[in-house]
């Protein structure tokens, strides 16, 4: 008996110590996985990875940087879907301290009123939100400092959420990096007030084109002379805009700031209104050519733009006025939205809609080693007309000598790569120089021809019209009490920014993608509502239109009448309004059916997917662990 309890006893502490060392070991392993940095980023867009650029920018950082976060999330006037995106912006801001290496500090604060935290927020200059006539500001912004250094994003809002990667790395940039960004600006325009190509007399001096007074806001604006034969090397980025008849030297000079690292945004047009426009009246005379192009460079990275054609898009004309005062649908004035802008670049992700007039299209050649991304593209019935047609004939005669291109046209792209120099034999001469040199030795030449440069690697973006940065194309300005306003009728304006922005600041920064959205529709259910909102559209209308119909009767009944009798219902109209209500009553009714159908399916799909999150993988689990149990017991 002692030895059968002495057994038991021993099968008791054996058990209790199994357990415990169980515990223990189930503690410890916790542990260990809770300091290993192994994630997984699961989400179909990868919303939580950060993309190369942002690494590279985090990795060179030689300066700490601390990001403070201000969220009213104490507040109960916070709606639920700013909870929700307030959290994925957290989790976000905890990838860029992670991979900071210990130079991104991460702090959030809760700006309650009248604490220190809004204090705070007020200083930094975050845009408090009013969510009630008497209810406190809600603060929902990010602030980044380095040393004296600080940058704001004043207002974080989840309809932006695609750009939130490229906000808060820009925001991460421009405070380790606060100096201005020199741009140099090369036009035979008056884009910057001045007049540099029709200049004669006392001519007054042209305003600034409006997005080149704006750019002035954030940049050093230095304007070069198309007839310069040099580029400072102070200057981080080349804007060109209608470069008509530039110098061998002026183009070698923008080949060799190129290959030495600098980017370049290039606009160029194969008829340009706003020179037309610019001319003194003489010039216009016998209308000369107004395209521009760079067709040396371009032709040294294989890609060819059309100078002499313009691009016709029957998917993207605009109602406009001709000049036989005639309203028309023009295909080659070019409205373009959504479709027609790449979702997943940066620079066009959050535009809805710009226009370019007489626009020419860019094509990439075989031989060419540079990778082309398409920003702005035709749609499917585009094709190429002749320019003096466009000019001088109306969109009937478009149209009849149109031919579709097999293939969507290009008209802004960026290139990224290893450019090849267009002056393979060095910096042009002039012909005083190529006299002088043929009395000088053979070595002096080779040894000038090797210091240009060959290859360099950079980044361009072409856009293929000029007119999309003309004040008349893009702002509609007008006067509220003596005060000149301006307001943007498209976003053309913003794609400018949005270029010169990417190609003044890091190499790292160009390659930042547009983010997804967190949240993720339900592609069922909204193919559901769909289909019932079609049959329900069509039932509404057949409804409006008898109705219309039956008020088109009574009409006609009563200015029949006497106007002894205009007050009084004959019984032809009783019997009419009594077979309105009752087929008034009969739609109704069927849409109530059609209504009913949708909720039905919405919530037999809803049931079917709780039944799989709440009960079969439950279930799954059960059947494999009591499989296992059995399999276990037979072995035994």
């Amino acid at each position: 008996m002692k030895k059968n309890g002495s057994d038991a006893l021993w099968k008791v502490s054996g058990g209790l110590a199994g357990l415990i060392a169980l515990l223990v070991m189930i503690i410890a392993v916790n542990v260990i996985i809770g300091n290993l940095r192994v994630r997984k980023d699961l989400t179909g867009e990868k919303l939580y990875t950060l993309t190369s650029g942002t690494q590279n920018i985090l990795k060179k950082l030689d300066s700490d940087v601390t990001l403070k976060l201000f969220f009213s999330s104490s507040a109960p006037e916070v709606p639920m879907f700013l909870n929700n995106f307030a959290k994925k912006v957290e989790d976000l801001l905890q990838e860029y301290r992670m991979l900071g290496k210990g130079k991104v500090t991460l702090e959030k604060y809760d700006p309650k009123p009248d604490s220190d935290a809004e204090e705070w927020a007020q200083r930094y200059g975050l845009q408090g939100q009013q969510t009630g006539m008497f209810g406190p500001p809600l603060y929902f912004g990010l602030v980044a400092t380095c040393g004296k250094t600080e940058a704001v994003i004043p207002n974080l809002d989840p309809r932006a959420e695609e750009m939130l990667e490229y906000n808060i790395t820009r925001l991460i940039y421009r405070t380790v990096h606060p100096e201005k960004p020199v741009i140099g600006v090369i036009s035979s325009l008056p884009v910057t007030g001045s007049n540099p190509q029709f200049s004669f007399g006392q001519q007054p001096r042209a305003p600034a084109w409006i997005v080149f007074q704006q750019l002035k806001d954030d940049y050093m604006v230095t304007q070069i002379p198309p007839m310069a034969e040099g580029i400072d090397s102070g200057i981080s980025a080349l804007v060109i805009v209608h470069p008509k008849d530039l110098s061998d030297k002026m183009l070698y000079a923008i080949d060799q700031f190129l290959l030495r690292g600098g980017r370049v945004l290039a606009f160029v047009d194969p008829l340009c209104v706003a020179e037309l426009e610019s001319s003194p009246p003489q010039q216009q005379f016998g209308r000369p050519s107004t395209s521009s192009n760079l067709e040396k460079l371009f032709s040294a990275w294989g890609i060819t733009f059309t100078q002499d054609k313009i691009l016709a898009d029957m998917g993207a004309a605009s109602r406009i006025r001709s000049q036989n005062n005639q309203i028309e649908d023009s295909p080659v004035w070019l409205t373009l939205r959504d479709k027609n802008l790449s979702r997943k670049d940066i620079v066009t992700t959050q535009l809805n809609t710009m226009m370019l007039p007489f626009a020419g299209s860019f094509s990439v050649n075989s031989s060419s080693n540079l990778t082309l991304t398409p920003l702005i593209t035709s749609s499917d019935a585009a094709g190429l007309v002749d320019g003096m047609m466009a000019q001088m004939m109306g969109a009937a005669s478009i149209n009849r000598n149109f031919k579709k291109e097999p293939i969507p046209l290009n008209l802004a792209v960026r290139l990224t790569g290893k450019f090849k120099t267009a002056f393979p034999n060095g910096k042009p001469k002039d012909e005083s120089e190529t006299k002088d040199e043929k009395k000088a030795d053979k070595p002096a030449e080779k040894e000038v021809a090797s210091s240009s440069l060959k290859e360099g690697t950079s980044t361009v973006i072409l856009v293929g019209d000029v007119d999309m940065l003309y004040d008349r194309f893009c702002i509609e300005q007008g006067d509220f009490f003596g005060f000149k306003t301006m307001q943007p009728i498209n976003d053309n304006i913003s794609f400018f920014a949005n270029a010169v922005e990417q190609i003044s600041g890091s190499s790292d920064m160009i390659g930042i993608r547009s983010r997804g959205r967190f949240q993720r529709p339900f592609d069922r259910v909204l193919a559901l509502e769909q289909k019932a909102r079609l049959e329900w559209q069509s039932k509404e209308e057949g409804l409006t239109e008898k109705l219309r119909q039956t008020q088109q009767r009574l009409q006609e009944m009563q200015t029949s009448k006497d106007k002894s009798q205009r007050s009084i219902l004959s019984a032809e109209q009783k019997r009419a309004i009594a077979q309105f209500r009752e087929e008034e009553i009969r739609i109704k009714n069927e849409l109530k059916t059609v209504r009913k159908n949708l909720r039905m399916d919405i919530e037999q799909l809803g049931i079917r997917v709780k039944v799989a999150n709440i009960a079969l993988m439950p279930l799954v689990v059960a059947v494999a662990g009591i499989s296992y149990g059995i399999y276990r017991r037979k072995k035994r």
